[in-house]
């Protein structure tokens, strides 16, 4: 299954048990994508990581 990157536009070969939710990494720019479809493929942006406070 091919991924495109929307920060860069490269195609990212991800494995055909990828999940709606996983997180992918991007091997040409780094940009962290999280797959919201799988037919067809699509990934966005991933949010950034917020801090919790121990909670």
């Amino acid at each position: 299954m091919i991924i495109v990157c929307i920060e860069c536009g490269a195609e990212i070969e991800v494995p055909d048990d990828t999940m709606v939710g996983e997180i992918i990494v991007c091997p040409e720019c780094g940009a962290e994508l999280e797959v919201t479809s799988l037919d067809p493929p699509v990934a966005v942006l991933a949010p950034p990581v917020e801090e919790d406070w121990g909670e």
